[in-house]
């Protein structure tokens, strides 16, 4: 036993011996200049991070420093390592949320499973795509995951319940779809779990009542996600942060009372839950020790008795409270005695109340805690109060959309600590300053302006920073008074009925911070002078539909979003490659007189998503750089001269949504690549070009496509059969909206004045025999327009398929044969124009069903046949018939055949000898047929004796009754006389 005891101890004394001469070694090599060979990445590390890398598109340079031959990968931006072994434990690659630029693109690389040390992965506000793969289960190292903020799709991974150590979990913002996998409850270690704004559906599982340790709790956004029974957030008894807004909570009766045994709950959002429909216990109305501080129950439709319930929800430590979009009348008097509470959104309610009686309800301890109010939407009357002054905390009042009237009163200047007032939309008279208003943001649009600021009162804007003066009477001149505001960063005069020039010096004295101007749509005339040193960063210029001439002036390198159409401008767009920082989203140059080609610098447009050259003079080919424009969505160059084919690089704009690139002079084939690639499109218009050739059938592989306009070029060939594949216009899968519009500016401050304004998408469509440009419900538009053309063959019988189209136009080309017969069935069609083709045959019947149709156009083919009997069909002018020699019936004047009525014959000498004839024969035969019936008659009465005597007893016993009869009528007769 001593021997063995001793043996390990030498051992131990070895191995101790050996380490020692190691880091004897080591320290050695770092004082001789070995510090490279300590800072080493292991090899197989080096490698997952670069195999990473090469899977990924990065704009934005977020990996320049990962650069192979560079061994000490712990210095590279985004990776951390173990200070002591190391190893690759982090990678943060979150990108800038506030710049709204796109970050790193591709697919999430497999090689980081080589990553074993790996605890802690931020790829949020990306552009990763793809799926979630079941290998991401097998990093059970990691305690911190967050993808959200990305375009991941599919399912999330049942194996995502392996990484028991996750502490953090967020999805959210992406397109997953499927049912939230019951296996993340085997995450009892989470803390925070976001996996709202997606696509799932379901059941919220139950398995997440296992989540003990969670403090947040985000499922917002889920609008196809329900709660059967919320008795498992009962467990989650540490849960600090709830959001499930857009899910249903309808059979969740309980939910008040489950809430209220949330001991910590401090963020509670239940916005458009559908609250309205819950059956509310009486247990619910008990108050209980809420510390519920933040409370939001929008858009929930709920009457002003939830004002019984909401009471248990609410405590001292409510700071935010909202109930906006629901059906509130008015306003409970306790409201005003929550001694916490800073913000206040009862936004799009019905409450219907003079403001000065409204204020009077909340005059409890709000009057010195409430910050913010919001009313707006509402149906507030009488004028603004001077008992505002009360609420001497406020630094946001918005009162926008009401029906608030009178003169602005001056107490409302006077707020110490206002800082954001918002009263457009009333009818409101804005007095002069009364005070010493330090008011940063102002929006008094839509109002009766009667007062305008000027040099002699510019103490109510001396501070400002923001101003919206757009729908009010600020002209006919230009407001000189901007002129002495030097910190003002956003401006909005328009349509604010200037007919002005703009002065030199507002140009020259312009503050340099400047991010928003708008004057469109007013009168407004002159040369713009040089406007490259007057913007800051990012910045916006709206200065459509006014009357500015000259050359487009030098403009900021950093510009966000320009936009100079409907005036008269004139000369070259070269001024574009001086913007190359590359940060425009928006660019529009329509409706101007702008010649020369289109710059061969659109490589640094790559965020750029709607480009509207459109109605100008431009000339040219469109240049290969285009294809640079990977961002873009709406492409307009309509009514221009631009000429040649099509670049082949425009096959990678796959974000088009939009191309418009009708009355030009292209010429070629149809691009097959249009079809193969640009799968994303809604509306395609190469109308008026001189493209020649077959109509591709790769375009029916664009099933998102709500309008096709191929007309006024110089096809041939036959309309594809391949027609109903065109999924949006066969099932109805309309855009979100009526109307196509495109954020310009991202805004991260939304409380006022958001100048994030839309751009309305239009089109020029042939519709009713003439052209027309659609803007509004653009988006509701399903229109196929093939005419003028050299077209030949049949309509193909699947057109019929496209049961949404509301226009077809196959008119001027040389089609044959019948219409199919099934046409009636295309019930929305509002306007059809076959004309000036070959068609033959009879018009379908099935016609006669088309209730919608307005406009019908079959003049000048080789129709034949009865037009088909219905309401519109008879209603529709002779002319768009015309040119159809078989065609009858009304409204045409041509009678059919087989509604012709036989000829009444006119009496003559031979009809008059026929007439007699007839009579006589008449006679004849009526003489003979009484005699041979008479002898018939006596001939019975002569050969039957006892027929013979009932006979005449008969007729003895009538002649007695007759005699007796008229003996008594002579006699009464008689009396009556002498009397």
């Amino acid at each position: 036993m001593y021997h063995h005891v001793l043996f390990i101890i030498l051992l131990i004394c070895l191995e101790t011996t050996i380490v020692a001469t190691s880091l004897g070694n080591q320290l050695v090599a770092i004082a001789g200049g070995g510090e490279d060979v300590v800072n080493k990445c292991f090899d197989k590390e080096i490698h997952a991070l670069l195999d990473f890398k090469a899977s990924l598109e990065d704009p934005l340079g977020q990996l320049s420093t990962w650069i192979p031959g560079d061994d000490n990968c712990c210095k590279w931006s985004g990776v951390t390592c173990n200070n002591q072994t190391r190893h690759v434990t982090k990678i943060d690659l979150s990108s800038n949320l506030f710049t709204g630029l796109t970050g790193l693109q591709g697919q999430v690389n497999p090689s980081l499973l080589n990553l074993t040390y790996l605890s802690y992965i931020d790829l949020s506000f990306n552009s990763f795509h793809g799926t979630i793969l079941n290998f991401i289960g097998s990093m059970t190292r990691l305690s911190y995951l967050d993808l959200s903020f990305n375009s991941f799709h599919g399912t999330i991974p049942n194996s995502i319940g392996s990484m028991t150590r996750l502490t953090r979990l967020a999805l959210s913002s992406n397109s997953f779809n499927g049912t939230i996998p019951t296996s993340i409850g085997f995450l009892t270690k989470l803390k925070y779990l976001d996996l709202g704004d997606n696509s799932l559906h379901g059941t919220i599982p139950l398995e997440l009542g296992n989540l003990t340790n969670l403090r947040t709790l985000i499922l917002g956004q889920l609008p196809r996600c329900k709660v059967e029974n919320l008795d498992w957030l009962s467990n989650v008894s540490h849960l600090q942060y709830l959001d499930m807004e857009k899910i249903s909570l309808a059979k969740a009766n309980h939910w008040v009372d489950i809430i209220s045994s949330l001991p910590k709950l401090s963020f509670l959002n239940l916005r458009g839950c559908n609250l309205s429909e819950v059956m509310y216990p009486r247990s619910s109305f008990v108050n209980s020790s809420s510390s519920i501080g933040f409370l939001g129950l929008g858009s929930n439709n709920l009457n002003s008795s939830m004002y019984q319930w909401l009471f248990s929800l609410t405590s001292d430590e409510l700071l935010f409270l909202d109930l906006s979009g629901n059906k509130l009348d008015g306003i409970p008097k306790y409201l005003g005695n929550l001694c916490s509470l800073t913000s206040l959104s009862l936004d799009d309610n019905p409450v219907v109340a003079k403001f000065a009686d409204f204020l009077n309800k909340l005059s409890g301890c709000t009057t010195v805690t409430l910050q913010m109010l919001d009313v707006s939407y509402n149906q507030l009357t009488g004028s603004l109060s001077d008992e505002i002054h009360k609420f001497s905390s406020l630094q946001s009042l918005v009162l926008s959309h009401n029906l608030l009237n009178g003169t602005m009163s001056g107490e409302v200047w006077e707020l110490p600590n206002l800082d954001t007032l918002d009263v457009s939309s009333n009818s409101l008279i804005i007095s002069q300053n009364r005070g010493k208003s330090e008011l940063g943001n102002i929006d008094l649009s839509n109002n009766s302006l009667k007062v305008i600021p000027s040099k002699d009162h510019t103490l109510i804007v001396s501070y400002i920073k923001r101003i919206d003066l757009s729908g009010c009477k600020v002209g006919p001149l230009f407001p000189k008074w901007l002129q002495t505001h030097k910190n003002l960063t956003h401006l909005n005069v328009a349509n604010a009925r200037i007919s002005d020039t703009i002065p030199v010096e507002f140009w020259k004295t312009w503050p340099s911070q400047l991010k928003y101007l708008n004057l469109s749509s007013n009168n407004v005339s002159g040369k713009v002078v040089d406007l490259s040193s007057n913007f800051d960063l990012y910045a916006t210029i709206d200065l459509r539909s006014n009357n500015f001439y000259g050359p487009i002036p030098n403009v900021p390198p950093t510009l966000r979003s320009l936009n100079l159409s409907k005036n008269k401008f004139y000369g070259g767009i070269s001024f574009l490659c001086q913007i190359v920082d590359g940060f425009l989203l928006f660019l529009d140059l329509s409706h101007n007189s702008l010649t020369g080609p289109i710059p061969d610098c659109l490589w640094h447009f790559k965020e750029l998503k709607v480009l509207n050259l459109g109605y100008n003079n431009l000339s040219g080919r469109l240049p290969a750089s285009i294809g640079y424009l990977v961002q873009l969505e709406v492409l307009h160059l309509y009514s221009n001269n631009l000429s040649e084919e099509l670049p082949l690089a425009l096959k990678n704009c796959t974000n088009l949504n939009f191309m418009y690139v009708g009355a030009n002079k292209f010429s070629g084939n149809v691009p097959d690549w249009i079809g193969e690639n640009l799968t994303r499109l809604y509306a395609l218009s190469l109308r008026s070009n001189n493209f020649f050739g077959p109509i591709p059938l790769q375009l029916c592989q664009l099933v998102n496509l709500q309008i096709l306009d191929l007309s006024m070029n110089n096809l041939h060939g036959t309309i594809p059969s391949c027609v109903n594949n065109l999924n949006a216009i066969v099932k109805g899968r309309y855009l979100q909206s009526q109307n196509i519009h495109y954020p310009l500016v991202y805004n991260v401050n939304v409380t006022l004045l958001d100048i994030s304004f839309d751009y309305v998408d239009n089109g020029m469509i042939a519709w009713q025999g003439n052209e027309r440009e659609f803007t509004s419900n653009l988006g509701l538009l399903m229109s196929i327009d093939l005419s003028r053309n050299n077209l030949t063959g049949r309509i193909p019988n699947e057109v019929v398929d496209l049961h949404e189209l509301v226009a077809l136009n196959l008119s001027k080309n040389a089609l044959v044969g019948e219409i199919p017969r099934k046409i009636g069935e295309m019930k929305k069609l509002l306007t059809l124009d076959l004309s000036r083709n070959n068609l033959s045959g009879a018009i379908p019947s099935s016609m006669s069903q088309m209730a919608s149709l307005s406009y019908l156009d079959m003049s000048h083919n080789n129709l034949s046949g009865k037009i088909p009997s219905s309401t519109q069909l008879q209603s529709f002018p002779p002319s768009w018939y015309s040119g159809n020699v078989g065609l009858c019936g009304p409204p045409i004047l041509k009678n059919c055949p087989e509604d012709v009525v036989p000829p009444i014959l006119h009496e003559s000498e031979n009809g008059k000898e026929g007439t007699d004839e007839l009579q006589r024969w008449f006679f004849i035969g009526g003489a003979t047929g009484f005699a041979i019936g008479f002898w018939m008659a006596c001939g019975a009465l002569l050969l039957n004796y006892r027929g013979r005597r009932a006979f005449f007893h008969l007729v003895d016993y009538v002649k007695d009754w007759i005699y007796v009869k008229v003996v008594v009528f002579l006699r009464k007769w008689e009396r009556v006389a002498h009397a």
